[in-house]
């Protein structure tokens, strides 16, 4: 299918319900295709936030046909933090003319105590989380086995985060836009789980996100659609350097797409630790294994590199509002092919662009490969 509009609202702490921020990417995303809601066949729906205590509601396609005042099918596809990217790929398989895909979070301002609960349900609780491996404890576990296999530092990551922050410094939808953080600051924050730093976590924001899919040939087409699950115990995994279900979802995109990893002239990683954009440098290709660290030192994937990733701001910089970041990384590619993102538009008149859109700790991972018709 192809991308007929897209829609995002600013990243933040806005004290809006989760439906509003949905509501309000999904109007600036039809507004952006000229488009009606009556033009819309099927609505795809992601969106966590109500488990967190956040508005006490669960019936929340019903909520959403009430809010566009459509009778339309309704489809809520929860995946956590892969919810947005796993939208996108269930309405691309939909054959349905135009489908409007949306995702909304609340997610900081609700009770911390929820908020954090809600939050660690979506790894295993009995084994891994009772001896204190929450998600940046797993995370970490990852990244010392990785740096001691491969040989990747420190400050490896906090290059990652100071190219990221950078990068959202010149996206007024991020929520460091106009915020500069220094590569000092970011080397001298609180350790959170050695090897990560405070700057090595993503953000927590409140925000949403749409996109309007069609079969109506637009300018911009998905050309690879991957998506694939791993188990959900992080260490009971085949692999504990890197994320398999990456390389299995890329490794679809890329055949369904009949391009190979170097054909990508822009990405949005799924930076939720600085690891694991590292990482993900290998499992989707762009770099040999143990390599991906030479992106990084050799400015490859900066705003002006070969290849630049995450020139949004990433989770890291521009925020991570759960469900609604695979549709944000869709909304960005999709600008970045469309030459629209003014001071942070990649310089290489970019063609084709990948977004990479994980669910917990690697359990499930969503790809999508976009191409400028």
């Amino acid at each position: 299918m192809y991308i007929k509009g897209v829609g995002m609202t600013k990243f933040n702490y806005s004290q809006k319900p989760w439906w509003r921020f949905a509501f309000d990417a999904a109007i600036e995303a039809l507004e952006d295709a000229k488009m009606k809601i009556s033009d819309i066949d099927a609505i795809v729906l992601s969106t966590v936030s109500s488990a967190a205590g956040g508005e006490h509601q669960t019936h929340k396609i019903s909520l959403v046909s009430d809010l566009f005042k459509t009778n339309v099918p309704i489809i809520e596809t929860p995946s956590v933090c892969s919810g947005g990217g796993l939208a996108l790929w269930t309405a691309n398989h939909l054959n349905l003319k135009n489908v409007l895909v949306v995702a909304g979070e609340k997610l900081v301002d609700n009770r911390s105590e929820v908020t954090v609960d809600w939050i660690l349900s979506a790894a295993e609780r009995d084994i891994e989380q009772t001896e204190g491996m929450i998600f940046p404890v797993q995370n970490a576990l990852v990244a010392q086995q990785y740096m001691r296999k491969y040989g990747a530092t420190e400050d490896d990551l906090a290059l990652i985060a100071f190219k990221n922050h950078e990068n959202a410094v010149l996206n007024p939808k991020a929520y460091y836009y106009k915020r500069p953080v220094s590569l000092e600051k970011i080397k001298n924050s609180a350790i959170i789980a050695s090897p990560f730093r405070l700057f090595d976590c993503s953000l927590s924001v409140n925000g949403g996100a749409a996109a309007i899919l069609s079969q109506e040939k637009t300018d911009i087409e998905i050309i690879g659609s991957g998506f694939a699950t791993d188990y959900l115990l992080t260490f009971g995994r085949q692999i504990l350097t890197h994320f398999k279900a990456t390389r299995l979802a890329a490794q679809q995109a890329y055949k369904q797409a009949g391009i190979k990893p170097e054909q990508i002239d822009v990405a949005e990683v799924h930076d939720a630790f600085t690891s694991v954009e590292l990482f993900s440098y290998e499992d989707l290709g762009f770099a040999e294994i143990g390599k991906g660290k030479d992106l990084i030192r050799t400015g490859m994937v900066n705003l002006n590199g070969k290849l630049p990733v995450n020139v949004s701001g990433g989770l890291k910089a521009k925020g991570h509002p759960i469900s609604a970041t695979g549709l944000a990384q869709i909304y960005e590619i999709t600008n970045q092919l469309r030459g629209k993102c003014k001071e942070r538009q990649v310089k290489n008149n970019p063609k084709i662009g990948l977004c990479h859109n994980i669910g917990g700790a690697g359990g499930s991972v969503i790809v999508h490969i976009l191409k400028k018709s």
